[in-house]
C-alpha cells in the first residue's frame, strides 16, 4: 500500500499540488501579535513548564532507538529524570529514574542494555518492568514492603515507530486522544524499521524562539540563502494542514516541480511524505537524503531558565547504511548541524537577547506564517485549560458532540 492510499495524505497532496498549478496560496486571515514577554517572562516560562511539559504526552524516543529487548534510555523531561527501557516481553516502559530508598538515579548512562538496574547509591535493584528486586543487605537494612517500594512508572505507548510518554504519573488525557490520529500518517514512515544512525545536543534560546524556525519556510532564501538553499530548492511558501495541535508543513513550489508532472499514480512515498512533519509541543521531522533516505527528528525541551532551550538531533535511516554511504551519511548530519545551530540558534540567540532588553511589546506572525500561529494559539490555549477543560479539549469528535447534546 503506498501513502497515497492514505486519505489524509491524499487530500494533503492534491491540494498542494493543485496550488502550485495554479499558482495560488493559502493564507490565515490576518497577522498575529504575540506578546515579547512571553518569550522572556519568568512566570509565562514555569507555567508553561508546569502546563504543558509536565502535563502532555511528549514524543520521548523513536522506537528503533530502543530495538531489543533490555535497551534502556535516560533522559531529563522539565527537570524530571526519565528511565525508558524495553522489557524481554518487547514492551517499552517508562519511570521516573528515582531510586525509591533515597531518590538518586538508578540508571546513569544515557542508553546502554540491562537486564536490572542497580543503584549506584546503595545496590539495591530494580527489573526492567521496575520491580525491586533486591535490597542490599536486607537483613540489616529492616522489615517493608517491597511490593510498595518498585520504580514509579509512567505513562507511556508506542505509535507509528515512536515512544510517547509523560511526565506525570496521573496524567488524566488519554495519548491517543492527544495524537488526533496524527499518528496513522506518521504510521506510513515505518520509523519501527528504521535504523538509529546518531544523536546530539545544541543549546537554543526560550523553547519558542527555537521552535517557531521549525514551523515556517519563509526564512529559507533568507537565512539559509548559502546552506539549505544555495541551490534555490525552497521557495518561502508553506502549505499547513493540521491535527489538532499537530501540523504537517507542505511546499506547494516543491510539490509542482516534483509531482505535478507525474501521473497521481506514480508518485513515490519519499515525495508524498516530504515535508515538515511537528509534533506538539516540541518535535520536528524533516526529510533528507543524503547517503539513503533519512530524516532529523529535532526534540527541543526547556532548559532550566526562560531563556534557554536543549534540542536533541536524532538522525534516522530507513535502512542501515552500507560501508560507501556511512561517511555521505555523517556529512549530511554534520551538514544540518551548521544550519541549525550556526544560522537558526545563532540567529535566535541574537533575538533571545534583543527581546531581553523589553523594547519591543509584539512579535508578529504574518499571514503567511500560519503554522506558528497555530502552534501559539494551542500553547495559550493549553495553559488556560485545568485538567479537565484539556481533556475535554482533545476528546474524540464523537465525544465532543455527545457533551454538546
Amino acid at each position: 500500500m503506498t501513502a497515497m492510499h492514505n486519505a489524509d495524505i491524499a487530500r494533503v497532496m492534491r491540494h498542494s499540488v493543485q496550488h502550485a498549478r495554479d499558482n495560488t496560496f493559502e493564507q490565515v486571515d490576518d497577522v498575529l501579535k504575540v506578546p515579547a514577554k512571553n518569550y522572556t517572562d519568568d512566570g509565562r516560562f514555569k507555567l508553561e513548564v508546569d502546563r504543558i511539559f509536565r502535563r502532555l504526552p511528549l514524543m520521548l524516543a523513536p522506537s528503533c532507538e530502543l530495538p531489543e529487548p533490555g535497551d534502556f534510555k535516560t533522559m531529563e523531561v522539565a527537570g524530571i529524570p526519565v528511565l525508558l527501557a524495553r522489557g524481554q516481553d518487547g514492551v517499552v516502559r517508562s519511570f521516573i529514574n528515582s531510586c525509591t530508598h533515597r531518590g538518586t538515579n538508578v540508571a546513569t548512562e544515557p542508553t546502554g542494555n540491562a537486564k536490572k538496574f542497580v543503584c549506584p547509591y546503595h545496590g539495591w535493584s530494580f527489573g526492567q518492568e521496575g520491580e525491586l528486586l533486591a535490597i542490599a543487605s536486607n537483613a540489616d537494612f529492616g522489615r517493608v514492603d517491597k511490593s510498595c517500594l518498585n520504580l514509579t512508572p509512567l505513562p507511556v505507548a508506542e505509535r507509528a515507530g515512536l515512544i510517547f510518554g509523560s511526565v506525570d504519573p496521573k496524567l488524566k488525557l488519554d495519548i491517543d486522544d492527544f495524537l488526533c490520529g496524527y499518528d496513522s500518517l506518521l504510521e506510513l514512515f515505518n520509523f519501527k524499521d528504521w535504523y538509529f544512525f546518531d544523536s546530539r545536543m545544541l543549546r537554543g534560546p526560550n523553547w519558542k524562539i527555537a521552535y517557531d524556525g521549525y514551523l515556517d519556510f519563509y526564512h529559507l532564501p533568507v537565512l539559509h540563502k548559502n546552506t539549505l538553499n544555495a541551490n534555490g530548492t525552497f521557495g518561502n511558501r508553506a502549505h499547513y494542514h493540521a491535527w489538532g495541535p499537530h501540523q504537517r508543513m507542505v511546499a506547494p513550489d516543491r510539490a509542482a516541480r516534483e509531482l505535478s508532472a507525474m501521473p497521481e499514480g506514480e508518485w513515490p512515498d519519499n515525495l508524498v511524505l516530504n515535508g515538515v512533519w511537528t509534533i506538539f509541543p516540541c518535535i520536528s521531522i524533516a526529510s533528507f537524503d543524503g547517503g539513503g533516505r533519512g530524516v532529523m527528528i529535532s526534540q527541543l525541551l526547556p532548559g532550566d531558565k526562560v531563556g534557554e532551550s536543549w534540542t536533541r538531533q536524532m538522525y534516522l535511516m530507513e535502512k542501515k547504511p552500507t560501508a560507501e554511504q556511512i561517511e555521505a551519511a555523517h556529512g549530511q548530519f554534520a551538514f544540518l548541524k551548521v544550519v541549525v545551530e550556526d544560522e537558526d540558534y545563532a540567529t535566535g540567540l541574537r533575538q533571545q537577547r534583543a527581546l531581553d532588553h523589553g523594547t519591543l511589546e509584539y512579535v508578529l506572525f504574518g499571514r503567511n506564517e500560519g503554522g506558528a500561529q497555530a502552534f501559539h494559539t494551542w500553547t495559550d490555549r493549553i495553559i488556560a485549560a485545568d485538567d479537565d477543560e484539556l481533556v475535554a479539549m482533545f476528546a474524540p469528535a464523537q465525544t465532543q458532540a455527545q457533551a454538546a447534546e
